[in-house]
């Protein structure tokens, strides 16, 4: 089903009251928002999720800040959504029942680059373009690189887990978290964690935290690995005449022990979205991969060589290798306007972010094409082939078509899971897909998340309706 309001209760209005009240005493009315209109400016994300407006927004500028926020919640009793860039896909920072939303936007201080132990203590609030640029000044690399990156937060980043185009050589930002300080219902703020790339002692909460869409937790520091800078950076363009043989050009690069930083694909009707923003694309091509190498520059010739000789024997219409960093920038160009690009294609859109082993990524192409075919919805896909992790949006314009979407999204998640793939690969499960949890996530394991969701907020205040619903999609 196709629902984009979690099945949670508003907030009372004398819980509220209390909220504005107590949060106004203890933190001043600078940090505090509860005039609607400035309120309603924190409704939603980039998303399609529906919510409430919060009662109030609370700003927060400090660690102190979070944990007075989180300990008058759990006093008075009202839901608290985390929000940092909200510029999340399923709804994670949608405050569903009203209630509070700790903003830690303004939290925005990198408090340290260590080049020699390649380690960086940040805030929630640091901006991820800006942390990138900051960090690479130093001569230093930090892989992650999730497409908002120009908005997007690394508080954000963690709570997500999220990935982006660099994923397949360099992991997801779980690989690069080293430890975490974080605000807990009650007002209690624990470090977990550590500085080095080795260490054992007692469960891995940090690991436990990442990942958990602020549902256990708000954090107010993070320290992150580094890695240095590489040497050189190629980029090279592919064309073909269909997703298929794309697909299939991966698969040779793969098995030759090519390893890309990045393996971009973009079906036909992708391309066409792009091509109506200006991006010139040879109209011939009904698919294209973007693909990057980086390191030594001896060994990136090599590499670009073996990514050029598995796109020709993959039919390909044209290869294309950057010659410096404006060319580079241009073969990235479609890339970077797929956003703006799609989202004027209908009223409404959806984009699933799901992943299957790279040997099923053709099946699941195909798939895609049969779904749309059979259900009449408009669908388009890109993503990042080499670790099979595909976005399929899903568009209409009028309520009418609302089932035929709901079908077609139900059909793909029943193939994904049938493929032995997963239902998010970044984008997180939030309100969205939390219908769907049952299709993947057997009984038994739902009830031991929400056990340890329990232990770590009793009384289900910090962003609820989030993952897991009472009565989540159960598989046939």
């Amino acid at each position: 089903m196709l629902t984009l309001r979690a099945p949670v209760p508003r907030v009372s209005p004398a819980k509220a009251d209390a909220a504005r009240i107590a949060l106004d005493r203890a933190l001043g009315t600078s940090k505090v928002l509860t005039d609607p209109l400035s309120c309603e400016r924190y409704l939603r994300d980039e998303s399609e999720a529906l919510g409430e407006v919060p009662d109030v927004v609370v700003l927060a500028a400090s660690r102190e800040d979070i944990a007075t926020t989180m300990r008058v919640a759990e006093e008075v009793g009202v839901p608290v959504t985390p929000r940092a860039g909200g510029s999340g896909r399923t709804g994670g920072a949608v405050p569903v029942a009203g209630g509070i939303v700790l903003a830690t936007l303004g939290m925005n201080g990198i408090k340290e680059i260590d080049r020699d132990d390649l380690v960086a203590v940040v805030e929630p609030g640091v901006v991820l373009g800006h942390f990138h640029d900051t960090v690479a000044r130093e001569g230093l690399f930090y892989p992650p690189d999730p497409n908002s990156a120009a908005t997007c937060c690394l508080g954000g980043n963690v709570a997500e887990n999220a990935g982006g185009p660099r994923a397949f050589k360099y992991g997801v930002t779980r690989d690069y978290v080293l430890g975490l300080e974080t605000g807990f219902m009650g007002g209690s703020l624990v470090r977990s964690g550590r500085r080095t790339v080795k260490g054992v002692t007692g469960y891995d909460v940090t690991s436990l935290l990442v990942g958990s869409e602020g549902t256990l937790g708000v954090f107010t520091e993070i320290t992150l690995r580094l890695l240095r800078h590489p040497a050189d950076v190629v980029t090279i363009l592919g064309l073909f005449s269909h997703v298929r043989e794309a697909a299939t050009a991966v698969g040779v690069m793969i098995a030759a022990g090519t390893v890309p930083r990045c393996m971009e694909l973009l079906d036909a009707t992708t391309l066409e979205a792009v091509r109506d923003m200006g991006v010139p694309i040879d109209r011939r091509a009904g698919a294209m991969l973007i693909l990057e190498v980086d390191g030594e520059h001896a060994a990136c010739e090599v590499a670009a060589e073996r990514i050029g000789h598995a796109c020709a024997a993959a039919a390909a219409i044209d290869v294309l290798v950057a010659q410096d960093a404006a060319q580079r920038a241009r073969l990235w160009a479609a890339r970077k306007q797929l956003s703006p690009a799609v989202r004027k294609l209908a009223k409404h859109k959806l984009s699933e972010d799901v992943v299957v082993p790279r040997s099923k990524l053709s099946a699941l192409l195909d798939e895609v094409e049969r779904i749309s075919e059979a259900t009449g919805v408009r669908m388009l896909s890109y993503g990042h082939a080499g670790d099979g992790n595909l976005h399929v949006n899903f568009f209409w314009n009028d309520p009418s078509e609302i089932p035929a979407v709901e079908g077609a999204i139900e059909r793909l998640f029943r193939s994904v899971v049938a493929m032995r793939g997963t239902l998010s690969g970044e984008h997180g499960i939030g309100v969205l897909k939390a219908p769907y949890l049952g299709l993947e996530q057997s009984e038994d394991l739902i009830d031991l998340q929400t056990r340890i969701k329990a232990a770590f907020d009793p009384k289900g205040l910090l962003n609820p309706g989030k993952i897991f619903w009472p009565r989540p999609h159960r598989a046939c």
